[in-house]
């Protein structure tokens, strides 16, 4: 009896196995998207990308909105109140780069919504921790860590072995 080759496995079964992250999400992002006008999705995941790094920082897409007419929608913007006017100066570029995404000429204008200097989010203060003090290895310690490590003739090896046992002699005991 001859046995048949097995089957090429699906398309569904394909994707069972390794699906990257964004992929989990795409259709949340686009009708979260779609519900504040946003046809084409990549304008707010690669917003950095479309309008360069410096108007990224200074910049956030909040909605699209299209008018009565049909053809030609306004674009708001959140922006930092201090660099409004920066970006007002530069807003027909920021247009031609959004347009080239759509690859028509979906966005006629671009409004600009200023918020406070602290960011975008309300009530949200910068906060930026305190650097950590580098920890001064016991000098006793340190001195088993290299015994332990002592017969081993690769440097790097070496290193590895006397830093964890650095690690493991220092560690808290419960």
């Amino acid at each position: 009896m001859s046995r048949k080759p097995p089957a090429s496995p699906s398309a569904d079964h394909r994707m069972r196995g390794f699906e990257p992250a964004f992929g989990l999400m795409k259709d949340a992002v686009r009708t979260a998207g779609e519900s504040r006008g946003f046809a084409v999705a990549r304008l707010l995941t690669h917003w950095a990308e479309v309008a360069g790094e410096d108007m990224a920082r200074k910049t956030r897409p909040v909605k699209i909105g299209y008018g009565k007419g049909g053809m030609g929608a306004t674009l708001t913007l959140l922006v930092k109140a201090t660099e409004a006017p920066m970006v007002q100066m530069a807003l027909p570029v920021l247009k031609e780069r959004v347009n080239s995404v759509y690859g028509y000429a979906a966005i006629s204008h671009i409004h600009l919504t200023q918020t406070a200097a602290t960011g975008f989010a309300e009530g949200q203060a910068e906060f930026t921790p305190a650097p950590k003090a580098a920890k001064v290895p016991d000098p006793a310690t340190q001195a088993k860590a290299q015994a332990v490590a002592e017969g081993v003739a690769d440097p790097s090896l070496r290193s590895a072995l006397e830093q964890l046992a650095q690690n493991i002699l220092t560690r808290p005991r419960s």
